[in-house]
């Protein structure tokens, strides 16, 4: 799941692959704004299946959120 969510996010930010770690994050992402942030909620939406909440879309600021969270609606 994680090389999947990898990919999403770089595609979504135009940055290489390794380029994403379980720290990555809006601080350290320059792309990583919030029409980019909606895009990657988007992306991931549509490649795991899932919906996010309201409330889960502002949690999802690292690759460890985002897995977590995956990991929890893909179940």
């Amino acid at each position: 799941m994680q090389d999947r969510i990898k990919t999403v996010m770089a595609q979504i930010f135009n940055v290489d692959i390794g380029a994403i770690t379980d720290e990555s994050s809006p601080e350290n992402i320059e792309r990583w704004d919030s029409l980019r942030h909606m895009q990657l909620v988007l992306a991931l939406e549509d490649e795991f299946g899932v919906t996010f909440s309201d409330g889960d879309i502002p949690e999802l600021l690292s690759l460890r959120a985002i897995e977590k969270s995956v990991g929890i609606l893909a179940r």
